[in-house]
C-alpha cells in the first residue's frame, strides 16, 4: 500500500463490519493498480450512521460502501440517490461529489448481471422464465435487474408472500408472487433460478428445494458464497445445470464505487477470487 498525504480515501460502513471481504478486495485493486490510497472498514453504530455518512465530505473520503444495518439510512440520508438505488431502496455505494454533495448508488443489481454473464455466458435473459427465491434486499437487486434488461417473467417466492407482493408492487414489470409451498413446482419451464435467501449459508438452515422439474438447461445462481459450493449447486451441477457461485455478485458490485473513488475501472478475474476467498 501506498500512502501519502494526499491518499484518497474510502471504506465499507457498517455494524458489525469486521466479516466484510470489502477491505480485501479494494486492497487487491489498490496494490494492483499502485495507487495512493485506503480502503478501510468503518464500525458505525446504527444510532451514529446519519452522523458517519454526513462527516464523510469534511473528512475527506471519496465515499464509501454502505452495507447491513445501515443501506436504507444511505438512501434517506444521501443528498441524491440514482433510479437504481430508489427502485430497490437501498444505497450500498456512496461517492462524495467534488462539490461536497453525497451521491447515493446501489451496484447490487449490476453486479447480479455482470456475474450472471461472466460466469454463464450462453444465458439469455429471453430464454424463459426467472424464479427468485426471497423477498429481502438482495431478491429487489435481483429482480430490478432482471426486469430492466427483458425477463419475460419472474417469479418471486417468498415464505411472507405479503413481503413478495410489495416488491413487485414497487420493481413493477411482469413479476409474479408465489407461495413458498409452490416452489418446486415454478420450476417447471424456468431458464433460472436464483436463490437470494440465507438457506444454505454456513450457520443457517438448507434450503429444502427439489429441481427435479427444473430444466437442464437452466442456470442456477446462489448468492451466497459462505460456502462457495452450497448444496444447491451442488445439487445443479450433479444433475447437469449450468450453477453460478455468489462471490462474482460481490466482487462485480464494487467496480462501479471503485472507479468512482479512485479514478480506474478495475477487472474482475481469477487472481481477484482467490485473492478474496483466501482472506
Amino acid at each position: 500500500m501506498r500512502l501519502t498525504g494526499k491518499a484518497k480515501l474510502a471504506g465499507v460502513m457498517g455494524w458489525p463490519v469486521g466479516h466484510s471481504r470489502s477491505p480485501r478486495l479494494h486492497g487487491f485493486w489498490l496494490e494492483r493498480h499502485r495507487i495512493d490510497g485506503a480502503y478501510v472498514p468503518l464500525a458505525v453504530r446504527p444510532e451514529h450512521a446519519v452522523q458517519a455518512i454526513r462527516a464523510l465530505p469534511a473528512l475527506g473520503f471519496a465515499g464509501c460502501n454502505v452495507t447491513v444495518p445501515h443501506k436504507e439510512t444511505a438512501l434517506a440520508t444521501a443528498d441524491e440517490a440514482d433510479m437504481v438505488a430508489r427502485r430497490i431502496g437501498a444505497v450500498n455505494t456512496l461517492v462524495v461529489l467534488p462539490d461536497g454533495t453525497i451521491h447515493g448508488m446501489n451496484t447490487d443489481a449490476h453486479g447480479f448481471l455482470a456475474n450472471l454473464q461472466q460466469r454463464a455466458p450462453g444465458w439469455r435473459v429471453n430464454a424463459g422464465p426467472a424464479v427468485v427465491l426471497g423477498a429481502g434486499g438482495a431478491a429487489r437487486a435481483v429482480v430490478a435487474a432482471l426486469i430492466d434488461v427483458g425477463a419475460p417473467q419472474v417469479r418471486v417466492v417468498n415464505r411472507n408472500v405479503a413481503r413478495a407482493e410489495a416488491l413487485a408492487k414497487s420493481i413493477g414489470g411482469p413479476v409474479r408472487v408465489m407461495p413458498w409451498e409452490s416452489r418446486a413446482a415454478t420450476l417447471g419451464d424456468a431458464a433460472l433460478l436464483v436463490n437470494t435467501t440465507t438457506l444454505g449459508m454456513t450457520g443457517q438452515p438448507p434450503l429444502d428445494l427439489s429441481l427435479d422439474k427444473l430444466p437442464l438447461n437452466a442456470v442456477v445462481n446462489d448468492i451466497v458464497y459462505v460456502p462457495l459450493e452450497t448444496d444447491l449447486l451442488h445439487r445443479a451441477r450433479e444433475r447437469g445445470n449450468t450453477a453460478v457461485d455468489g462471490i462474482g455478485m460481490l466482487l462485480h458490485q464494487a467496480r462501479p464505487g471503485f472507479a468512482a473513488w479512485f479514478g480506474v475501472e478495475p477487472a474482475v478475474d481469477e487472481a481477484l477470487r482467490r485473492a478474496v476467498l483466501e482472506g
